[in-house]
């Protein structure tokens, strides 16, 4: 007996779908592999890699080399997020056009979503080389102010609970819904709807990235932590729960180490 037309659909999905999520599996971890290794690196290691590493002017190759850094672990860790929405993506695609390939699409949805965190890095890149000339940061871009690194933290906590948080992640969470209202055919249509998927979660997370300035730039507890908030914020039932919770947990948090410096002061 031969397949149904719904039958043989349904299994073009679920290949498109595995190639699709393998791929971006693949350079999700490729990624972390590098920002791994960066981060396993003793201070010796860190100052042959990265110049800004060493407590000294920055020199462009060091402007260059914390950008590439900041790119892969933007990479690392903002990719996985968007791995929901790139699957509805490639159903959607599949579901209108049959015969089409919906790999291209797909390209170029991740293209303009990487795009917009590549802009992200950009501005974190200029953010870093500022805090390292004020001395508010160490060499490995941890705080080394209790304000500063007080300060973001109230910031991140209380975004976490503003109606624009809100607003972003309900597009975060909700593929089906972002791609219908925002639906672009072709590959230039999927570059333009990876932009605002981009900006969406990038107007989400913004906050808690800056808190790499907070406990260090390449600390991997900390980028696997923020990650997995992020990820759970979009992805899992109970997210926005969580995040509000994460929310409050850092607003606490920075009250007590402002507190404590005013104490000490």
């Amino acid at each position: 007996m031969l397949p149904s037309r719904d039958d043989a659909l349904a299994a073009l999905l679920r290949r498109d779908r595995r190639v699709v999520i393998a791929g971006m599996i693949g350079v999700a971890a490729l990624a972390w592999g590098y920002t791994i290794v960066l981060a396993g690196h003793d201070a010796a290691g860190h100052a042959a890699h990265m110049g800004p590493m060493l407590d000294r002017p920055w020199s462009a190759a060091d402007l260059a080399m914390t950008f590439a850094m900041w790119v892969v672990m933007m990479v690392a860790m903002m990719l996985p997020t968007a791995a929901p929405m790139v699957a509805a993506l490639v159903g959607i695609s599949r579901s209108r056009h049959a015969r089409s390939e919906p790999f291209t699409p797909a390209t170029a949805f991740v293209a303009g979503y990487l795009i917009v965190w590549t802009g992200y890095s950009l501005l974190a890149t200029l953010a870093q080389w500022r805090l390292h000339q004020a001395a508010l940061i160490s060499a490995a871009g941890v705080s080394t102010s209790a304000l500063l690194g007080g300060s973001l933290l109230l910031a991140a906590g209380i975004f976490q609970l503003t109606p624009l948080k809100h607003a972003c992640l309900r597009h975060c969470r909700s593929p089906l819904a972002f791609l219908l209202t925002e639906w672009r055919p072709g590959a230039w249509g999927a570059l333009r709807m990876g932009l605002k998927h981009g900006l969406y979660c990038a107007g989400c997370c913004w906050a808690l990235m800056a808190l790499m300035f907070f406990a260090g730039t390449m600390n991997l507890l900390w980028i696997a932590g923020l990650a997995l908030l992020m990820l759970v914020e979009k992805a899992l039932p109970g997210g926005r729960q969580v995040g509000h919770a994460a929310g409050v947990v850092l607003v606490l948090w920075s009250l007590h180490i402002l507190a404590t410096a005013a104490l000490r002061s």
